[in-house]
């Protein structure tokens, strides 16, 4: 797995906060929309998007640039993930209603993953532990329904 270079997570957040500045904080949040960011392992385009595919930020990061690994969106989704943790405060007052999620697309605006919901109650979604809900929550079910 390719470990990001400070300049990568520097790049990564100078794209977060550039999206950031299209929402500044007010007392009355008035859009509704995720924010889209797409990867690119050809070119290593990273662009953001609005739920209207209006372009909020794009960037090369210079590091994914023709990144031929299998795991590169796994890797990405790492690095923007971090990324996000570090300006959780900035990304979670954003003028835009609550609930919001910053998801990962591929080069084809595919969706590969949620990266991070913005809620009221909900703060950074770790997919280990979200990963075996079903079974945790079918486990549960089946003790209450045998007592």
């Amino acid at each position: 797995m390719m470990k990001a270079t400070e300049q990568t997570l520097q790049q990564i957040e100078r794209a977060l906060r550039k999206t950031a500045d299209k929402f500044p904080p007010t007392d009355e949040a008035t859009q509704m929309t995720d924010i889209h960011i797409s990867v690119t392992q050809e070119s290593g385009e990273l662009l953001a998007f609005d739920d209207d595919d209006r372009e909020l930020t794009r960037c090369v990061v210079e590091q994914w640039i023709g990144n031929k690994d299998d795991d590169f969106y796994q890797t990405t989704a790492r690095d923007i993930r971090l990324c996000i943790g570090n300006m959780k405060e900035m990304l979670d007052n954003l003028s835009i209603l609550k609930p919001y999620s910053f998801v990962l697309e591929d080069d084809d605006r595919e969706v590969l993953e949620e990266l991070y919901m913005v809620d009221d109650e909900i703060g950074m979604i770790d997919p280990v532990s979200i990963e075996n809900l079903d079974s945790d929550l079918d486990d549960f079910l089946e003790k209450l329904m045998n007592e």
